[in-house]
């Protein structure tokens, strides 16, 4: 059996846990391979909703394994407060493995995330505070803590003592913050160790043994294709390789293992953070979106920036992750608008580019060319068949998929597991 990939093709909260969660009893694991609690998946069961921040969607499937993948870093206060929490709800994370090579977030990283973003006032751009891109620049440096070292701590303090040299420096002589102790920081990682041994594993090869022996795996992407340190809206992204190459890299799955690659788009457009966003909608008509649609951040609870669909932004992600299928999210978000534009193309310096531009200055410069398609006002929330969607709906849809680069193959009407309308079976 393969491996498949589930990528988001926006900027990011475009309904990834949904579609995690609608493959999730069908696979036998779900591996978050990027990322850390620097975005969220909001869940909804039967009317129950759940909020995801570390965790794999696939940890609410009682048949699915979920694994904290190589690629990802982690807040080990997060992990256990996530779990702690779903288990007072009676949900089980017994299932769950973390990869002994990932890496943890020690306390001075969320430090210097917090002070380095607030002194580069306007040229901040957005992070979320939480140590991520600290904790990436660290293990680039090789000066990182993984999981494996918490059950070292010779090493452990070893790499705590070598960071915080440098570390603490730029906190007192550059930041005027006070230096961290080593032997703080030590006891508050190693506190975790008992509780975290039992779940700790080689992943890749745990992964390797699953498709040897037929099973299904799934990888899951945090953030999205715009926030891609490689090939998104740079230096607007995240620290980490959030599109279906990031997925091999943050796994251990070779690239030979995988054959679909399905990619999460809005029927609209949203963005947390700074950065350029060619289509979005300010004052009055921003807000309405964003009303309608409760786009406020999962983890942070921040307002999305809300916009139309922006089809250069879907092919670009169809082309740079392979998409062989999209999963449409919130078209019902639409429902009652008198008319819905979509952008087709961008004018830049007065030429029409129907493709992302290459520099970041032309994007900055981008005003979207629209095409306007009649709204719907039926309800459509019961829908699950496109017959049952308004034939303006319908249109909409079709229009979408002709100009994004890959088939439509599930549309979500409803935030509700069951709330989809599937035109091709992702598992075929």
């Amino acid at each position: 059996m393969p491996a498949i990939v589930l990528v988001g093709a926006q900027w990011g909260d475009e309904g990834k846990g949904k579609a995690t969660d609608l493959l999730g009893s069908r696979v036998d694991y779900v591996v978050k391979f990027n990322g850390g609690n620097n975005a969220g998946h909001t869940i909804v069961i039967d009317g129950e909703k759940f909020a995801l921040h570390l965790l794999p969607s696939g940890i609410l499937s009682q048949n699915c394994t979920p694994v904290i993948g190589n690629g990802v870093v982690i807040d080990l206060e997060v992990l256990f407060a996530e779990i702690d929490a779903l288990q007072a709800r009676g949900r089980s994370a017994e299932k769950l493995v973390v990869s002994s090579a990932a890496h943890i977030i020690p306390p001075y990283n969320t430090v210097i995330d917090k002070v380095t973003e607030r002194f580069a006032g306007s040229r901040k751009i957005g992070t979320t505070g939480r140590g991520i891109g600290p904790t990436y620049a660290d293990k680039m440096n090789r000066i990182g803590i993984r999981v494996q070292d918490l059950f070292d701590e010779v090493t452990l303090r070893e790499k705590v003592t070598s960071a915080l040299n440098l570390k603490n420096q730029v906190l007192a002589k550059i930041y005027n913050r006070r230096a961290l102790e080593v032997d703080a920081v030590v006891e508050f990682l190693l506190s975790y160790a008992d509780r975290l041994r039992p779940m700790v594993a080689d992943t890749p090869l745990l992964l390797h043994e699953a498709l040897e022996a037929g099973k299904t795996v799934l990888l899951e992407a945090g953030q999205a294709t715009m926030l891609d340190v490689d090939h998104g809206n740079y230096p607007f992204v995240t620290s980490s390789s959030a599109t279906a190459g990031g997925a091999c890299t943050g796994s251990g799955i070779p690239p030979t293992r995988i054959d679909r690659v399905i990619a999460v788009v809005k029927a609209y457009a949203t963005r947390v953070g700074e950065g350029p966003f060619p289509t979005e909608l300010l004052h009055e008509k921003g807000d309405e979106l964003r009303n309608a649609g409760a786009e406020f951040g999962t983890t942070t609870g921040r307002p999305r920036r809300t916009g139309w669909y922006d089809a250069p932004i879907a092919r670009y992600a169809a082309r740079i992750n392979g998409v062989t299928d999209f999963v449409l999210t919130k078209l019902d978000i639409l429902t009652g608008m008198p008319e819905v534009p979509v952008c087709v193309a961008y004018e830049i310096d007065g030429v029409r580019h129907a493709d992302m531009p290459m520099t970041q200055a032309e994007f900055a410069r981008a005003v979207p060319i629209y095409e306007t398609f009649p709204g719907w006002d039926d309800d459509i929330s019961a829908a699950r068949t496109m017959a049952d969607l308004p034939v303006n709906c319908q249109a909409y849809v079709r229009a979408l998929e002709e100009m994004s680069g890959a088939p439509i193959s599930v549309i979500g009407v409803g935030p509700g597991r069951d709330q989809s309308i599937v035109i091709n079976d992702l598992l075929a």
